[in-house]
């Protein structure tokens, strides 16, 4: 795993200046303290930082193709690369190192743009071809590594794996996109398309972009995409035989190493069978990890502690209190974009004990988009039928009128906290899944702006975007749809987001392997019965599972890594909570109507509404356009 940025003179063929690239990689450097390379050429500059992890003391970067002509820097891994290589040697190509950086060099120049389909990992890398003066950049499909770019000033492109990347260079502008705070306060965070800066975005997940110096640039181009519109069929019994295989392929891939590895293992589903799975690939022992919480109702690190005694791993544990909550500010230094998934706390924790054991961990990620896991989506297929029954108009009547009037009731018992389920299925299905994954609708993010930000912000509405990827998903039904949204919007907007910052600030690997991309392909095609069954999500893993797990942590109630931010904001962070609505960084942009914040606030510390993510993302955000120094 490492950091990767670079310089780019689209034009002509400009010098670049090494210390610039040499800076914007320094303030990565906790993605790579193992080493470091600069090299530029007429109108392009690489710059790379290196956490080893295979092929130790070969593979420095930036490197040469064998013929010269070419040169990289990558940040990943590619878990197929051994196989890769031979096939390439059966074509002629020699190799030098024995990592997976060279192959990648030799598949390009074998392949050109289709070495992305023989690559099998998680990457985001930048080729420059010496004769053709091209610059190939590419992300991996589901977009586990991050890629930021920014045209400058003076016309030139500046790419890095992180925000602060850009940022070491002087002729960044630091202008925050409005449109984009608005996209933050509806998901909690900034859609990997999108950035906090105006003129900076994202290579978007399983896309590239070839460019070609002195000609037009174009586009990034998608180059994979995930198909829900196919059903595979097969007996359940052939289907979860299938599933075991990819598992098993999917995780014995990723435990690759030439450095200590170990997993995160919640207790949960997705870590469980993964550690399981390890287990049975593995002589010695699996170093496990786990992180509880002070208050006893979200603590999970019993069912942790069954499952390492299950497979007799070498387990530890760690707790996290509201006296962590003075690391917030850290927290937004790893982000640089606003980042409200409180969740990133814990898992920064999980990274920190990791790191203190191995090089290498894996995760459970990936499961509940691939499967439906998570209760949006069982709620969601159960509002399309119910949607498939009724007339629009009349649903648009009843149940939106019923919705409106019927109170947020934050306090009740879960049956009675009707008013989301009431206004979704007054609304196409797109538009219902929208409101239910969205932290703040567009009513309650307009009631604590100010004229200003409506009047900048006009008609625009944050998810629109979400609508139209649903609208126009490869799917055949609302399931499919909102699997779909959850694989190429929040997988990568936030849980890969989170995962990719929290390991890297404590240089630490996190490999997915229940992002296989064989897997995820394969989830996509299993019939809507096979993914949600009644109440139950991931049905088929579960069943599949059932012959390693024990039947508690497969079939309890989905509990997720969820942080007891709401009690701490009515407790010992009351304070906090109230003083968000007199921030000094908020009151500068005139975005925000500090009455109606406080009055939030008010309500949540007496308890009479839980405003907690709302209050959370304001004090994220003013952490975050504190530490930018960007101006609104």
């Amino acid at each position: 795993m490492c950091g990767i940025a670079g310089i780019y003179h689209p034009e002509t063929p400009k010098p670049v200046d090494p210390r610039r690239v040499e800076r914007m990689c320094e303030a990565m450097l906790h993605r790579g303290p193992d080493g470091s390379g600069v090299w530029t050429g007429p109108g392009i500059g690489l710059g790379h930082r290196r956490l080893s992890i295979i092929d130790l003391e070969g593979s420095p970067q930036p490197m040469h193709s064998a013929d010269g002509r070419a040169v990289i820097v990558f940040n990943g891994e590619i878990y197929n690369y051994r196989e890769l290589r031979r096939t390439l040697e059966k074509e002629g190509a020699r190799f030098n190192t024995h990592g997976d950086t060279e192959v990648i060099l030799a598949a390009w120049q074998h392949w050109g743009v289709d070495c992305l389909q023989h690559l099998d990992g998680m990457f985001a890398f930048a080729i420059w071809d010496v004769e053709e003066r091209s610059l190939f950049l590419a992300r991996d499909r589901l977009g586990v590594k991050p890629l930021f770019l920014s045209r400058l000033s003076d016309g030139s492109m500046a790419f890095a794996s992180e925000l602060k990347g850009l940022l070491a260079h002087p002729q960044l502008r630091r202008r925050v996109n409005l449109s984009a705070v608005d996209d933050y306060l509806a998901w909690g965070y900034v859609p990997d398309t999108k950035s906090i800066l105006e003129g900076v975005e994202k290579l978007p997940a399983g896309h590239f972009w070839l460019m070609q110096q002195g000609r037009d640039q174009g586009r990034p181009q998608r180059w994979w995409d995930v198909n829900f519109a196919e059903r595979r069929k097969g007996s359940q019994a052939d289907l979860s035989a299938e599933l075991i295989h990819l598992l098993r392929e999917g995780v014995q891939s990723r435990m690759v190493a030439d450095v200590p590895l170990g997993a995160f293992l919640s207790g949960g589903v997705d870590s469980s069978s993964v550690v399981a799975l390890m287990s049975e690939a593995s002589s010695d022992p699996v170093k496990t990890c786990s992180i509880g919480f002070d208050v006893e109702a979200l603590d999970e690190t019993s069912y942790a502690q069954a499952i390492a005694e299950r497979f007799h791993t070498d387990h530890r544990s760690r707790t996290v209190g509201n006296d962590d909550f003075a690391e917030i500010d850290r927290i937004a230094a790893m982000f640089d974009e606003p980042f409200a998934d409180a969740s990133a706390l814990p898992t920064w924790r999980v990274c920190q004990l990791a790191r203190e054991h191995v090089t290498v961990a894996l995760s459970g990620d990936g499961a509940d988009e691939a499967f439906a896991g998570y209760r949006r989506q069982v709620f969601h297929a159960h509002e399309e039928r119910a949607r498939a029954m009724l007339p629009a108009a009349l649903r648009s009547t009843v149940f939106g009128s019923l919705g409106r009037l019927w109170p947020k009731a934050d306090w009740a018992p879960r049956p009675l906290r009707a008013k989301t389920t009431l206004l979704a299925l007054a609304s196409s299905g797109e538009e219902g899944y929208a409101r239910g994954l969205s932290v703040l609708n567009r009513e309650q993010r307009h009631a604590i702006y100010g004229e200003t930000a409506r009047g900048v912000l006009g008609s625009y509405r944050a998810e629109d975007d979400l609508i139209a990827l649903m609208r126009n998903a490869p799917a055949r039904s609302g399931l499919d749809r909102a699997q779909y949204a959850d694989l190429k919007f929040w997988l990568p907007g936030d849980i890969l987001t989170k995962v990719d910052r929290t390991s890297m600030a404590v240089s630490l690997e996190a490999r997915e392997p229940l992002l296989d991309h064989r897997l995820i392909e394969f989830a996509a095609t299993l019939p809507d019965s096979l993914r949600v069954r009644g109440s139950q999500g991931k049905y088929l893993l579960k069943r599949s599972m059932e012959r390693y797990l024990p039947q508690d942590v497969l079939y309890r109630p989905k509990q997720g890594f969820v942080t007891p931010i709401a009690e701490w904001l009515r407790g010992p962070l009351a304070g906090s909570a109230r003083s968000i609505a007199s921030s000094e960084v908020l009151a500068q942009t005139g975005w925000f109507d500090p009455r109606a914040i406080s009055s939030l606030a008010e309500a949540h510390i007496s308890g009479r509404s839980d405003n907690s993510r709302l209050l959370w993302q304001l004090m994220m955000l003013d952490r975050s356009l504190s530490r930018l120094g960007a101006s609104a």
